[in-house]
Formats: structure tokens, C-alpha cells, sequence
């Protein structure tokens, strides 16, 4: 198949896979990546099963953690294979780390990282965010593909301010940074520097140098401007005052410059030195260093917070987007998550690709770009690798019923169970819903079946409701339902909105194929509560501001 060249697009599946097939070389222009952490963190974040066979696509388990078995020991073998500097690293981590989880995780992890350096254009940078744990690991991996020389910043990120007493343990100082790798393809890779009006003590130091203000009310700080080092030919006298023992640090043409703009401060005393004015309103903030403990992780109360466990704060990916693009370039994200950079990448007008190997990440992106941007982005993405058909969600059921499940759910909007597989107690997915002005929460529950269906799955279903006290419930079927399921649902009690004055089946069948064809589920017209919304983003006279503004 040839390999892809639109950006704005969504993959569901293996990113190793989908950057072989469909990535083009040299067609990205920065790359940031936020992968699972080596730190066994339930992070409903899916990785494969460890039975030593599965290829690394067929993930299953919600263990942050990888393990040594035959996908990683093969990983392994064709990184050592390819010869050069990532093979002599990664056979020095085999030789130090042996068959461990951590050797497991860097066997995985390489073969991703060299094909996002294959995708990078000569100018694209790459980001790469990581913990403590694996960082010093990662960072050695990335030398050996990119060369020590492109190595550009490690940022830290304080993530946490460390006041909480939950941060604090008994054998060490409390963790509450992440690390950023940042890396360059060339020389060539731009770079945009980023300022932050809200930086810690930046307000302190404005109230304490800018205590001047000149004739039009504008704020100022006097600066020197002597030279130094002794620069003879900047050895002039202005306008009575004697030039410094080693030169002014501008010409006289530039003096004179200044001295028509208001730039220059007169001391009263000739015997006093001419320096330069810096005004407040022509400050772009505090220049931003390598160490970020101006951004705050998002907290419960965050208005972005979608519930997604490792969500990023959106002015973390704004500052990189800004830094390392501009507008029109193309950014990717192989572990896109609950879609941060997309998102980002979408309100800076850049171009976007973003994969992940669960449906549950690619259904909540969709709803997020949804909620954010209105009706007509779905006619600025695609998505590859979804059922786009019956025969093709009757493949999905028969391969993997699981990821079939999340697939189904997200069609209908509802949110997977975040109990593990097999504790679903007999419910697949809920979708929460508001219909009157009690503010009462009310709930829908969903039952998705992949395989044959029959009568006693909606007896079932009628109990898991009034377990619940929910107040509707669904059956998702891939099959055809039998006439006594539909004589069964159709003998429930209906459920009845008393604020639009109607009435709804409290037990509803719908297929897969109704649902692909357009068919919607019945229920009150409030939209449902299921994932939490994202924040509406609006456009000011036709120029996007920034999130710090």
C-alpha cells in the first residue's frame, strides 16, 4: 500500500506499523512523543499480552510495564542487526541491563525512535517526554540515533508543587518532575524562543527594576551601557558626557538614534553616565529556560481535564509547537493518547497526524475535536484503520472482541467500564445524560455483544438496571437479535422524561450495521455526559491567541 500523504489524520493500530506503511520519509516536521513510562502505573495504557507469540499490535492488558519475552528479544535482535551507533548502544544496554523489563521497554521503544527519525525532515525536531526512571536510558538511544551533537536541551518539567503531603515518601525526596528530551535533526531545525509573562518572580523583578516612567507614562529600567571590553572606535563623547573607560557598547550613529526615540536616560550631573531605557511594554516576558515550573499539571478542578490518566496541560504542547514549527508545519504523535497534541496542533493552524492502539483513545480524540472545534472538523480529518463497514466490524469481532467493544461503544458516545476485563459485571459502557433542571445525573447502560445473541442477554440486562437504579439500558449486537429478544425488550417498562413530556423504551436492541447505516439510540435530546467536554475554542478576529494569554 502506498504510504500516506495527508496530515490531519488518525491510525488505529501498532505505530510501528503505521509509520512504516503510511508515513513518508522526510514529511514530518516535530515529533512529540509521550510514551507508556517503564513504571508499572495502571495507566489505561495498552500493552501486549506476554505470551511470547503476539505481535506488539494485540495488546490487551492495562499494565504501564513492559516485559523480556520473544516480541522484545526480536525488537532486540534487529536493532543489534542494523549495525552502527544504535546497535553498539543497545547491545552495551543488553550487556549492563541483561533480559530485563527495562531492557524490554529500550528493545520496543528503538525501533519506534528510528523510524520517527526516518519521517523527520532535515529542519524537524523531536520531542521526547519521559520519567527519571528510563530517561538517562532513552537519552543514550536517542544519541545513537541522532548523533550527541543534536542534542539541544533536557527539560525539566515540575509537574507538581510538592506541597502536598502525598508526594512525600519514607526512603527518598519526593518525585514531581518529568523530563524532556529535545533533539534537533540538523542544524538547520529552527527554534523560536518562548517567553512567559507568568513566570515565577517575574512580577518581582518588574516591580523592582521598572520604577521609572517617562513623560508618555511608560514604565522603564535604566540599563548600562558601557562596553566590557576596550573598544576604541566606540571611544566618543555625546553631548557633554565622557563615553566609559572601554567604549560605549553601541556606535554614535546609534546613540543618536536612541536619543531621537526617547531611548536615553541623562543623569543631572555631567559627570554622570548616559544609559539605556528598557521599556516594560516592549518586555515579551521572562525568556523560558530549561527548567518549566511555570506550568501546572492538570488538577481535578482543571477545566481541560477529560479524565484521561496521563493528559497533558495544552500550554506543554503549545510552548513546543510554537518553539519548534510554525504554521502549516506537520506534527506527529505516535502515542496520541486523549489527542492534547492534535488538539494544539489544530488551534496553531499546523498540519497533524496522531496514532494510538486503542479505540477507546481514537473515540475520545474524535469527541474532543468535536467538542473543541465544532461540526466541521470531521471534514478536516480521517481516520484510518476503523471499520468503515459491516464486513469490517464483523473482522474486528472475530480478531479481537475487545477492541471490538470499545469500537462499538465509541460509535454511540458511551464510555467503556474502567473495570478490568472479565470484573465488567455485566456491564460493557455507560452514557450519562441530563434531562431536567435537578441537575440529577442519570445514566444509560450499554451491553455489547460480539458473538451469537438470545433472550436471557436482555433478562440479564433488565438486572444489571435495577442493580444500577439506571434508568435505560442498551444492547449492542453484532448479530441480528431473535423475536423473543425484541418481544422480551419491548414488554420493559418505558422510561419517561417528564421535562420533554416523553416517553422512551428503557430496554433498547440496536445493531452494529443500524448503527453504521445511521441509526440512533432513543433518549431524552439533553447531549449525554459521558466524556467530559472539552472546552469550546473560538477565534479572535480571525488570529489565535495564545493559551498564556
Amino acid at each position: 500500500m502506498e504510504k500516506n500523504s495527508q496530515s490531519n489524520s488518525l491510525y488505529y493500530g501498532d505505530n510501528l506499523d503505521i509509520l512504516r506503511r503510511y508515513i513518508k520519509d522526510e514529511s514530518v516536521d516535530l515529533v512529540y512523543l509521550d510514551p507508556p513510562f517503564n513504571s508499572n502505573r495502571n495507566y489505561n495504557v495498552l500493552f501486549e499480552e506476554k505470551n511470547g507469540t503476539g505481535a506488539a499490535a494485540q495488546i490487551k492488558a492495562f499494565d504501564d510495564t513492559w516485559q523480556w519475552d520473544f516480541t522484545a528479544a526480536q525488537a532486540y535482535q534487529e536493532i543489534v542487526e542494523l549495525g552502527g551507533n544504535i546497535s553498539l548502544v543497545m547491545q552495551s544496554f543488553r550487556t549492563f541491563l541483561g533480559e530485563s523489563d527495562m531492557m524490554a521497554y529500550l528493545a520496543m521503544m528503538a525501533p519506534r525512535l528510528l523510524e520517527l527519525y526516518r519521517c523527520l525532515r532535515k529542519t524537524g525536531s523531536l520531542y521526547l517526554h519521559c520519567d527519571s526512571n528510563a530517561s538517562h536510558y532513552l537519552k543514550l538511544l536517542l544519541d545513537g540515533i541522532f548523533g550527541p551533537r543534536f542534542f539541544r536541551n533536557e527539560i525539566i518539567w515540575k509537574r507538581k508543587t510538592g506541597t502536598s503531603s502525598y508526594v512525600h515518601e519514607s526512603t527518598r525526596f519526593g518525585t514531581c518532575t518529568d523530563t524532556i528530551l529535545y533533539y534537533a535533526k540538523s542544524n538547520d531545525a529552527p527554534f523560536t524562543p518562548q517567553y512567559n509573562f507568568d513566570a515565577p518572580g517575574y512580577q518581582e523583578y518588574v516591580d523592582k527594576f521598572f520604577r521609572h516612567t517617562d513623560d508618555q507614562g511608560r514604565k522603564y529600567r535604566i540599563a548600562d551601557l558601557a562596553n566590557p571590553a576596550p573598544r576604541p572606535n566606540l571611544m566618543y563623547d555625546y553631548k557633554g558626557y565622557k563615553h566609559p573607560k572601554n567604549g560605549w557598547a553601541i556606535s554614535k550613529e546609534k546613540m543618536e538614534a536612541w536619543d531621537k526615540e526617547g531611548r536615553l536616560y541623562f543623569p543631572k550631573s555631567i559627570d554622570g553616565r548616559i544609559q539605556r531605557k528598557r521599556f516594560l511594554d516592549e518586555l515579551k516576558g521572562k525568556p523560558v529556560q530549561s527548567l518549566w515550573d511555570d506550568i501546572e499539571m492538570i488538577s481535578s478542578q482543571s477545566a481541560e481535564r477529560l479524565g484521561y490518566p496521563t493528559q497533558k496541560p495544552e500550554v506543554l504542547l503549545e510552548r513546543i509547537i510554537n518553539a519548534s514549527s510554525k504554521e502549516g508545519d506537520v506534527i506527529l504523535d505516535p502515542f496520541c493518547g486523549c489527542g492534547t497534541t492534535i488538539n494544539v496542533a489544530q488551534k496553531l493552524n499546523r498540519k497533524w497526524v496522531g496514532i494510538d492502539i486503542t479505540h477507546l483513545a481514537i473515540s475520545l480524540m474524535k469527541h474532543r475535536l468535536l467538542d473543541t472545534f465544532g461540526s466541521d472538523i470531521t471534514k478536516q480529518f480521517k481516520v484510518i484503520g476503523e471499520p468503515a463497514d459491516l464486513s469490517g466490524a464483523q473482522e474486528l469481532a472475530q480478531s479481537d472482541p475487545y477492541q471490538f467493544q470499545w469500537w462499538a461503544l465509541g460509535l454511540v458516545g458511551a464510555r467503556p467500564v474502567e473495570q478490568k476485563k472479565g470484573a465488567d459485571r455485566g456491564i460493557d459502557g455507560r452514557l450519562f445524560f441530563h434531562d431536567d433542571g435537578s441537575g440529577k445525573t442519570k445514566q444509560m447502560i450499554f451491553s455489547v455483544k460480539a458473538g451469537q445473541v438470545h433472550s436471557s442477554h436482555i433478562r440479564d440486562l433488565n438486572g444489571v438496571l435495577e442493580r444500577e437504579k439506571a434508568e435505560m439500558g442498551v444492547l449492542i449486537s453484532m448479530e441480528e437479535p431473535t423475536r423473543n429478544m425484541v418481544k422480551e425488550a419491548s414488554a420493559s417498562d418505558l422510561y419517561e422524561s417528564e421535562a420533554i413530556g416523553k416517553k422512551f423504551p428503557k430496554i433498547q436492541i440496536i445493531t452494529v450495521g443500524e448503527i453504521l447505516e445511521g441509526k440512533k439510540i432513543e433518549m431524552p435530546y439533553h447531549a449525554p455526559a459521558t466524556f467530559k467536554k472539552a472546552e469550546k475554542f473560538i477565534k479572535k478576529d480571525s488570529v489565535q491567541t495564545t493559551f498564556l494569554e
